[in-house]
C-alpha cells in the first residue's frame, strides 16, 4: 500500500457502464503502484496506453530518489543543477505555491531529517538543515544551501498524474481514471473509495475532471516519528487528509502540509488555493468536508 495515500478506485465511471470494454495499464513508478483506466476505440486506447511507461520514465529521470542519475539524485549529491530541464523547473515553481500558501509547512528540505528518523540517528543535525528559503534557483542552475537535500515524494506522483491526464487529453481522450499514487480524472463522474488507516474505509467521493490527494501520517512510522514531517517539527493533527483540486500536484502538495493544519487555517487555505474541496479525519475516525 501507498505510504501516503489511502484512495482506492471504486466503480469508476459512475456514470458510464460502457467503462467494462474500458482499456487497463498497470504499473509501478515513484515507489507507487500505477494504473490507468481509459475509454475509446480499442485502437487508439492502446496507443496511448503504450506511451505511459516513457512518459513515467521521463518523470523518475527527473525526480526518483533512488536512480543515481536522476536529476534530484544528482542535485542532493552535489548541491547543483546545471540547466535544469523544463519539468524540473516547473515543479518547482509548484513547490513554490505551495510552500507560500501553507506557511511553509510544505518544505521539500525535510529529506535529510526523514532520512536520520529512518536509521536512527540524531535529528538535531539534519533540523538546522531545513529551509526552502535558502534553495537558489534560477533559469541556469538550482543550488542547495550546504547539506541540503530535497524529496518531492509529496508532489511528485501528483505531478505524474497530471502528465499523464494532460498526454490523454492532448489526444482528445475524454473518459480516464489515472493512478500514479494521486489520483487524476479526465471526465466523469468516478467514485472513489475513501479509506483510513486507523479507521478503515469511511465513504466514497465522486470527481468528474478534478484531482484527488490523501496524507496520512498513520500509514507509516520512522520510530516514534509520523512519516510526514513539518518543517518546524509540530505533530500532525488529522489521521488523514484528502484535498480535490484541478491539478494532482497541487493536491499532492497541499494534502501534505495539510495534516498539519487546523480547521479553521484549512478553510482558508481551500479559498486561498481554489480547491474544490477538503475532507479530513479526526484521530477519533470522525469525517467531515470543509
Amino acid at each position: 500500500m501507498n505510504r501516503r495515500r489511502f484512495l482506492s478506485l471504486s466503480a469508476a465511471f459512475a456514470c458510464a457502464p460502457h467503462l467494462a470494454v474500458a482499456d487497463v495499464w498497470s504499473g509501478r513508478a515513484l515507489g507507487a503502484e500505477c494504473r490507468v483506466t481509459l475509454t475509446g476505440p480499442r485502437q487508439e486506447t492502446a496507443a496511448a496506453l503504450a506511451r505511459i511507461p516513457g512518459i513515467l520514465a521521463g518523470i523518475e529521470g527527473h525526480f526518483s530518489l533512488f536512480a543515481p542519475d536522476s536529476d534530484l539524485a544528482r542535485l542532493n549529491a552535489t548541491g547543483n543543477l546545471d540547466r535544469p530541464a523544463a519539468a524540473v523547473r516547473a515543479l518547482f515553481d509548484e513547490a513554490d505555491r505551495a510552500h507560500a500558501l501553507t506557511g511553509g509547512l510544505f518544505d521539500p528540505t525535510v529529506q535529510p531529517l526523514w532520512q536520520a528518523l529512518a536509521t536512527g540517528r540524531a535529528p538535531g543535525p539534519a533540523r538546522a538543515l531545513i529551509g526552502w528559503h535558502r534553495v537558489r534557483r534560477d533559469a541556469a542552475r538550482i543550488t542547495l544551501a550546504p547539506g541540503q537535500q530535497l524529496t518531492f515524494n509529496g508532489i511528485a506522483q501528483g505531478s505524474a498524474s497530471d502528465a499523464v491526464r494532460a498526454d490523454l487529453a492532448s489526444r482528445g481522450f475524454t473518459g480516464a481514471l489515472i493512478d500514479m499514487g494521486e489520483i487524476a480524472a479526465l471526465g466523469g463522474p468516478f467514485r472513489i473509495a475513501l479509506e483510513d488507516p486507523a479507521a478503515g474505509p469511511l465513504g466514497q467521493l465522486s470527481v468528474t475532471g478534478t484531482a484527488l490527494a490523501t496524507s496520512s501520517p498513520g500509514a507509516l512510522r520512522l520510530g516514534k516519528e509520523a512519516h510526514i514531517l513539518a518543517p518546524d517539527g509540530r505533530r500532525p493533527l488529522w489521521s488523514a487528509v484528502t484535498i480535490e483540486a484541478d491539478s494532482a500536484a497541487r493536491a499532492d502538495a497541499l494534502s501534505t502540509a495539510a495534516v498539519f493544519m487546523e480547521a479553521g487555517a484549512l478553510s482558508r487555505l481551500k479559498h486561498a488555493a481554489g480547491l474544490h474541496r477538503i475532507t479530513v479525519v479526526d484521530r477519533a475516525g470522525n469525517l467531515r468536508s470543509l
